[in-house]
Order: structure tokens, then sequence, then C-alpha cells
């Protein structure tokens, strides 16, 4: 690995708020005869956007069919309610494991394959287990990687999201957490939280390295204000066809910490955001604002990576500003839902985000693109976006007789083959124009096995 490798920039703005509130008239969801309330229904939390709640409804009578497929007509019997989900259970279990083989094809990188692979563990234990209340979780998360890929090869942003982490860590860390989650829905988690848990969680992107996109522009999306694991507290309301979130973290990375060592130290991270859910041409949609932020009075040390540390001030300018301002725009939006094939179909994604800069050394970023089931293959999986990244301008300047550094863009592309519910194939190619400017345009190509316990 050269000195701009793997496991860079990372970071999406998550968790939030220590305030405990109630509500005490549960949630009544209707149900979609499309399915649109199955694949979309989580509580998932996420600073990009959200989970569509299960009070989306859909008149198929109303939607036209495509070529080759049976129509819904309005005086057909209308669909089958899905029964009613089993029960939580008291303690739940669940292993993810992924192993990727990546090669460089065009551009500067060396044309080698490379193994790796991650292992995940989900384990949750619900309070009525050892005699508490049913409403309160434990969530117990470790995870463990092996093996080289590309990272850093090409492109500044890692292109195996499943492998990036600090530079110079370990392969294993553990997260822990407590949920308590009230009748009305609204949700308070506090604890060591991994972030790729969210966005493997989210309608249409569903990626967290073991599923969908596999770089981490689009699958956890860089802020340049938190890294991916860290310590706080996450409020969660939803309301009407309202989801709102109110975070507070510790902006220092907390792999393979406790999340006692930093303290805040650093200052205080916090998001604030509100989302709606809607419907267009009758298809559920999700739509995000967020304000995110830190008291931070430098720029994030663990976050940079080192071959794009600043010179100290005097020399340097970058760094000598306080606190960090973001805000966020995202979009994902259902195109056709199948019924033939409930819960699945297609979609497209879009995010942009702008900073203020200094000390945030990512000033504006976002993807768009589509992402879906096949309705040949509905068991399966597809994405085609793009994405771009921009380094603040105080930074690119300070470093530039060293490094000249530029905008980072790519695309991805993605096929996943399900053989079955446990085991899929992924194929994806990668084409990205490198943040580091005297690289040429690089593509790889890569295969991913995954396998679910």
């Amino acid at each position: 690995m050269n000195d701009f490798g793997c496991r860079r920039v990372r970071a999406l703005a998550f968790l939030g708020s220590a305030a405990a509130l109630a509500f005490s008239a549960p949630a009544q969801a209707e149900e979609a005869s499309d399915g649109s309330s199955e694949i979309l229904e989580t509580t998932a939390i996420s600073a990009e956007t959200f989970e569509l709640a299960a009070n989306l409804e859909t008149d198929f009578a109303a939607l036209p069919a495509d070529d080759g497929t049976v129509s819904v007509v309005q005086d057909q019997a209308p669909a089958a309610a899905r029964p009613a989900p089993p029960p939580p259970k008291d303690v739940d279990l669940r292993v993810v494991a992924s192993q990727f083989v990546d090669v460089p094809v065009a551009g500067d990188a060396r044309s080698v394959a490379r193994y790796s692979g991650r292992v995940d563990g989900y384990l949750e234990v619900r309070g009525s287990f050892y005699g508490g209340p049913s409403n309160l979780t434990i969530k117990i998360r470790p995870e463990y990687t092996w093996g080289e890929t590309s990272n850093g090869e090409i492109g500044l942003i890692p292109g195996n999201t499943a492998l990036f982490r600090p530079e110079g860590a370990g392969d294993f860390d553990l997260s822990a957490s407590i949920e308590y989650k009230w009748n009305s829905g609204a949700t308070l988690e506090i604890g060591k939280i991994n972030v790729l848990d969210i966005s493997g969680q989210l309608p249409i992107v569903a990626s967290d390295g073991h599923f969908g996109f596999q770089n981490l522009g689009l699958a956890l999306p860089p802020t340049a204000v938190v890294p991916n694991t860290l310590t706080g507290a996450a409020l969660q309301v939803p309301k009407g066809n309202m989801i709102y979130r109110l975070w507070v973290y510790d902006p220092d990375s907390q792999y393979q910490r406790t999340g006692f060592e930093t303290g805040f130290e650093s200052g205080v991270g916090f998001l604030a955001s509100a989302a709606v859910r809607t419907r267009f041409g009758g298809m559920p949609g999700v739509y995000n604002f967020a304000v995110v932020g830190s008291t931070r009075d430098q720029f994030a040390v663990d976050i940079l990576p080192r071959a794009l540390t600043p010179p100290p001030q005097p020399i340097g300018t970058f760094g000598n500003e306080s606190g960090e301002l973001a805000v966020q725009l995202s979009a994902y939006q259902f195109i056709k839902l199948y019924p033939e094939a409930r819960g699945k179909g297609w979609g497209i994604l879009a995010r942009f985000q702008a900073s203020m800069g200094d000390p945030t050394f990512l000033d504006y970023s976002g993807y768009f693109g589509v992402s879906g089931n096949p309705r040949f293959r509905p068991q399966d999986r597809f994405g085609l976006a793009y994405f771009q990244y921009s380094l603040t301008d105080e930074l690119v300047d300070d470093i530039a007789f060293r490094l000249g550094v530029e905008d980072e863009q790519g695309v991805e592309a993605f096929y996943t083959y399900q053989f079955d519910d446990a085991i899929g194939f992924t194929a994806n190619v990668q084409v990205v124009d490198s943040a580091i400017a005297f690289r040429d345009t690089g593509v790889t190509i890569g295969a991913r096995l995954t396998a679910q316990f």
C-alpha cells in the first residue's frame, strides 16, 4: 500500500441527544399492498436519510402495468395483507461474513489481485430474557477483518467499505449499546455504535460493506465531521409522516476504544434532522434535511489521512478556525415496485452535503444513482451511481508544495446474484478519477461472496 493508502476518509454524521421522550399513543400503521412497508420498515438511525414507515399505501389499480406482466385492475380482489410478523426474540444472534477479491485493471496502480475478508456479529438481548423490561435491548457488535485490498491504490476514498479503518489500527473492534423503545415508536440508544449498521438498513441504498455498493463514497458517505465508530446518544422520534432526530456524540474516533478514553476532550458533535415520507406517482420516497457539526477547535486529526496532514501554524493556515457546521440534503425515491414480488423494486438515490470548510477537510460532496432489484430476478440486486468529493481549499493550498490534490469523483456499478436467502455473489467495477492529481483515472474490478447465518 502507498502513503495515500487504505482506510481513509471516514464519517457519516451520526448519533444524538440524551433527551428522553415518551409518547403514550402507539403509532398506527397502514399496510401497503405493494410491500413497500415490508422493505422499508426498520428502526435504524441515519444522518443522511431514514427508513420509510409502514403507513405508506399504494393503489396498484392506479398504476400502469409493464409489458409482459399481468396488470392489476380495479375490480380484482385486493392483495392479501401480509401476516403479522413474529414477536421479537429475547435473544437474537446474526453473523455476516464476506470474502473479497479485487484487482486494478487500469491506471497507475499495480494490477495485482488482493484477497481480504470481514466478519460481523450482531447480538441483541431483550430485557425480558433476564427479567427486565421488554422494551430495553442490549446490543453487542463485534467485527473482525483480515487481508489486503486495493484501498488507497487509486482513490483517496476507500474502494472497499468493509476493510476501511483508522490508519495503523488493528483488525478487531467491539461496540456495545443500550436501546430503549417507547410504545410510540420513539427510541433512545446510548453507547458505542458502529455507523456501518445504519447504511445497511436504508431503503434503496442498503449498503454496509457486505451488501450493495462497495465504495465508501456511496456506502457510507464521508462528512469529515465524525468517525464511523463513536460514543454518544441517539434519539429518534416518529410523528405522523415525519421522523425527527437529535444526536450528541464524541467527535473523536472510538475504533478500538472503550468510549471512555477521549471523554469529549475534543468537543461535542451534534446532529438535528427532519425527514418526511412522501409518495410521487404512487411510489414511496423519503426526503431528509440535516444540520451537523461539532465544537472542535482543530481539524479531525484522527480522521484526516496522514498524507493530507497540513504543516503546523503559522506556516499552514488550515485548522486555525473553531467549530464545524454542515448541512445535508438527501432523497431516496422508489420509481417502481413489483406487485408480483412483494417488497421488490428499484429507485433513485441522491445526496448533497456542504460544510463551512476549515476545520472540516471536506467542503462539499454528493452522489446520485439508481439501485434496486431486477424484475427478471427480484431476489438479486443491482446499482449504478456517481459520486464526487471536494477537499477544503485551505487544506489543498497548505499541502500543494508537496502533494497536488483536487476533487475526487467516480462511478460504481454492481450486481448481486443471490443463490438463496443466505448466500450471495457480487461483481462490481469502479472507475475513479483520484483526488491525487498525478494519478491517472483508475479502474478496479472486484468480487464479493457473502454468507449470513
